[in-house]
């Protein structure tokens, strides 16, 4: 599904399959993990989180079905209750991505929490296997994804090629490095990964926080271990109906929806920025701008598909929204690339990039014929959904070129009521994860309350300064405390989303140029 990693190989022929993967979800590991604490790193993602924490490594197997075999290790940090006269146990946390690294979120829990909510847990973060500072970290072509790259939006059956050979490419060097490797990355298996994690720290149950993806992981968890959960918030629901593929179809129509959102935003300050008065003004401004970075890249770097890229980040979280007016604006009005170029990205690696492939790519089924990919792709972009059709169609395309065969999707519910009560939160004009996820998963947990928030833009928008959500989130795990079910499908909770944030005012000097704004720092990825 669409980016949330500025944000995600295939495997060799001959190695594991559906097969593997299947048998992966059988056999539980014997031995009991361990973890050595110690210093944490601070050259990683969030890594100014970890200040205060301790982190190690738990040693996993690489297929739950033979225990006894190769082994991997996840990384894994600490930051231990003060609170032990209140202790409610351990809270994981998972940002998203897939391959988002989560480390950091111990630290970054611990501070985005109230206090006194955070001072009853011991706050875990982890990256999940293949991940960053996991070993392995897996990596295939690191600047895959540096500048400048083709455009997104194939102009002829020749550029459309183009792009499906580099696809192949990076598969296929995914397969050479990491075939042994590729079919054991299920989301099942993360699940597995997540109880290694609990028989580490000697604890019969977790209490965990997922944002996205990490949703899916939660409830995948939760299906699959309902004995082992004390308390799970789940922000930003994926909807299990549409794993994976379909899911980055609706995708596609949210984020047009939420990119004219933000277009006509721009247009209330035309003369603040001066690109447009009207929506279809700067809408049309921006890809005059688009059409002529395929000619001249802006400042060198900025092609067309980095500016996509680049300003997509406004249609996940609406702390953009002033950073980015800015810097269109400066190019469009005086031709300074300088703002734009602050947010390119190179040199970062391809390691979520590679992640995010490597667990959708087994999941779930893909459509075998690359005709339905283009198919689907021509005919939004046909109707008028332009912004990311085609970018989302090249993100998941190696995925079509995958040595590691998809076995059907994890089952995701619980009509036994086995599970503990659930919080789930949804914005409604959430366009990584649309709203109809925060319904369906209410569905198939009977114990789920959904508190949606109403009018929200960003994406998995807890811990980001709503009160009305926010205090739902502390309370619950303050004590356990939840809203009431109703009867229906709908939210039991509706909280309104907060007009300063969701849309700022940029004639505000304290909002100027902020980015986004109080509350968690944004992980920008792929659900």
């Amino acid at each position: 599904m669409k980016r949330l990693l500025l944000v995600a190989v295939a495997a060799a022929v001959g190695i594991g399959g559906t097969g593997a993967a299947v048998s992966a979800e059988v056999a539980p590991a014997t031995a009991k993990p361990k973890i050595v604490w110690g210093a944490c790193p601070t050259d990683v993602t969030g890594g100014q989180y970890l200040e205060n924490a301790e982190c190690g490594q738990v040693e996993v197997p690489l297929d739950y079905g033979k225990p006894g075999g190769r082994k991997i290790s996840l990384a894994v940090s600490r930051v231990k209750a003060t609170d032990t006269a209140n202790y409610q146990g351990v809270l994981i946390g998972n940002p998203g991505g897939p391959g988002a690294s989560g480390l950091y979120l111990s630290g970054g829990l611990a501070s985005w929490l109230p206090p006194e909510v955070a001072a009853r847990y011991d706050v875990i973060g982890f990256d999940p296997r293949g991940v960053e500072s996991s070993k392995p970290a897996v990596s295939c072509v690191p600047d895959y994804n540096d500048p400048t790259r083709p455009d997104y939006v194939p102009a002829n059956a020749r550029e459309e090629a183009a792009w499906l050979a580099r696809s192949k490419q990076y598969a296929d060097a995914c397969a050479k490095k990491y075939g042994w490797m590729l079919p054991h990355m299920r989301t099942t298996n993360s699940a597995r990964d997540l109880d290694s994690i609990r028989k580490a720290l000697g604890v019969p149950q977790i209490s965990y926080y997922g944002f996205s993806y990490g949703t899916y992981l939660g409830a995948t968890y939760a299906s699959m271990f309902p004995k082992n959960v004390k308390r799970m918030v789940w922000d930003g629901n994926v909807d299990s109906r549409n794993v994976w593929y379909e899911g980055q179809l609706r995708q596609n129509e949210a984020f047009e929806r939420n990119m004219k959102l933000w277009w006509a935003w721009i247009a209330k300050y035309h003369s603040l920025y001066g690109l447009g008065k009207t929506e279809a003004a700067v809408e049309a401004n921006y890809y005059k701008v688009r059409a002529a970075a395929e000619k001249s890249p802006i400042g060198g770097k900025i092609g067309p598909s980095e500016l996509d890229d680049i300003v997509l980040t406004a249609g996940y979280h609406t702390g953009f929204y002033i950073p980015f007016a800015e810097a269109l604006s400066a190019w469009v009005t005086r031709k300074d690339p300088a703002p734009l170029l602050d947010w390119v990205a190179e040199g970062g690696g391809d390691n979520s990039f590679a992640m995010y492939l490597a667990v959708q790519a087994v999941d779930a089924p893909w459509p075998s014929k690359w005709k339905t990919w283009h198919n689907d792709a021509a005919r939004q972009y046909k109707k008028g959904i332009r912004f990311s059709t085609w970018s989302n169609t090249w993100f998941n395309a190696p995925i079509h070129f995958w040595g590691a065969d998809a076995g059907k999707a994890f089952p995701i519910g619980d009509k036994r009521k086995a599970a503990p009560p659930i919080l789930l939160v949804q914005s409604t004009l959430d366009a990584a994860t649309p709203y109809p996820g925060g319904p369906q998963m209410r569905k198939l947990f009977p114990s789920a309350t959904l508190v949606a928030e109403v009018g929200g833009k960003t994406h998995a928008n807890t811990l980001n300064g709503n009160a009305c959500v926010d205090g739902k989130v502390a309370a619950y795990l303050f004590d356990g405390t939840l809203p009431r079910r109703k009867p229906g499908q709908g939210a039991d909770v509706s909280c309104d989303a907060v007009p300063a944030l969701n849309d700022p005012d940029p004639t505000a000097s304290t909002l100027r140029s902020a980015g986004p704004g109080k509350g968690k720092d944004v992980v920008i990825g792929r659900p």
